[in-house]
């Protein structure tokens, strides 16, 4: 697992959250819970990654220039946000850092040639959510429901870059049962090439059946 990545996520949550001092907790009671669970488990799984599973983290391989994605969406969060307050920005800031944050992710793995299964099923979940996004703004237009363009742009942006990603999953690991799959270097990422050369092995003479 990549920490870049767990850490933009950590920085989207709290940006995106930050009405959670100023707004009535019981208007929207259990809104209020969800953001404070998001940051709550964000902020923990950064402890574990800094703490207990330290030694498992290699650095050499978690090699994106997170700088540039900061940066970039900090651009687009002052040039473009819903309004020009700070709160807006900071709102317009996590919903583009949120479509590049899985960058360093899947980076990592062009550079380790190797995903364990449970990754594949997290990234999977990761990408699926924002692209359920997408029917529920077609049915938000057609009702007359307002459709903040920003997220929607955002979303399809952050739904392409998982496409190749998609593509493996749903080809290679949802179709065959391993417990360990092998991804060739250039067959993950947003500028990878296709899967039609992925291999895959079983380790330890295990088997696992992953979901359709």
């Amino acid at each position: 697992i990549s920490f870049k990545s767990q850490f933009l996520y950590l920085v989207v949550y709290v940006t995106r959250y930050l009405d959670l001092f100023w707004t009535d907790p019981t208007k929207n009671l259990w809104n209020t819970i969800f953001k404070i669970v998001f940051i709550g488990c964000q902020s923990y799984m950064i402890y574990l990654m800094l703490v207990d599973y330290k030694p498992t983290h290699d650095p050499n391989q978690d090699t994106f220039k997170v700088e540039y994605l900061l940066g970039g969406a900090a651009v687009l969060g002052i040039v473009w946000p819903p309004e020009y307050k700070i709160t807006e920005m900071l709102w317009a800031f996590s919903i583009w850092l949120e479509a590049v944050a899985i960058l360093p992710q899947l980076f990592m793995l062009q550079r380790t040639g190797e995903a364990e299964t449970i990754t594949t099923h997290y990234l999977f979940a990761l990408g699926a959510y924002r692209a359920l996004y997408i029917p529920n703004w077609i049915y938000k237009y057609f009702v007359g429901e307002r459709v903040e363009l920003i997220a929607v742009v955002a979303g399809l942006a952050q739904t392409v870059l998982y496409s190749d990603f998609f593509y493996i999953y749903w080809t290679k690991c949802v179709n065959i049962s391993f417990q360990y799959c092998l991804l060739l270097p250039h067959d993950v990422g947003p500028f990878g090439s296709r899967a039609d050369q992925v291999g895959y092995r079983v380790l330890q003479g295990k088997k696992f059946n992953l979901p359709v």
